[in-house]
């Protein structure tokens, strides 16, 4: 399976995060299915030009985190999704990135009110 993992370099965020983020929203968007084969570590670390360290703590951190299976000899599947499990994970990203935008418009007094209305006038946009 050929997957379309996009790697920035000068972004903030490391490259072994990069490629869990990126499969995990292919599992969570449907484009990566219970039991799909992730490609080989050597494989995925050749097409992304990374290590294969790199790669394997990528692997390694999607088993850990319960979206993926890791078979020795076999390879890596996608493991099958506990749903509850899946909206808690999304719900903690959720409030990760809203922290982050608090943070950002406090300095400048966008506080509570203005926060919702942005966010529902965002939603009816949708």
């Amino acid at each position: 399976m050929k997957l379309n993992i996009i790697i920035v370099n000068s972004a903030d965020v490391p490259i072994y995060e990069q490629i869990m983020n990126q499969v995990k929203a292919a599992i969570l968007s449907g484009e990566l299915k219970d039991g799909d084969i992730l490609p080989s570590v050597r494989s995925l670390a050749k097409d992304l030009n990374v290590s294969v360290i790199t790669t394997r703590k990528a692997y390694d951190g999607l088993e850990a985190q319960g979206f993926t299976l890791n078979m020795m000899g076999k390879g890596s599947f996608v493991a099958p999704q506990n749903m509850e499990r899946l909206r808690e994970s999304r719900m903690i990203e959720i409030e990760k990135k809203l922290t982050e935008i608090i943070k950002y418009a406090k300095p400048i007094g966008i506080l509570g009110e203005d926060l919702k209305k942005i966010i529902d006038e965002l939603i009816v946009e949708e």
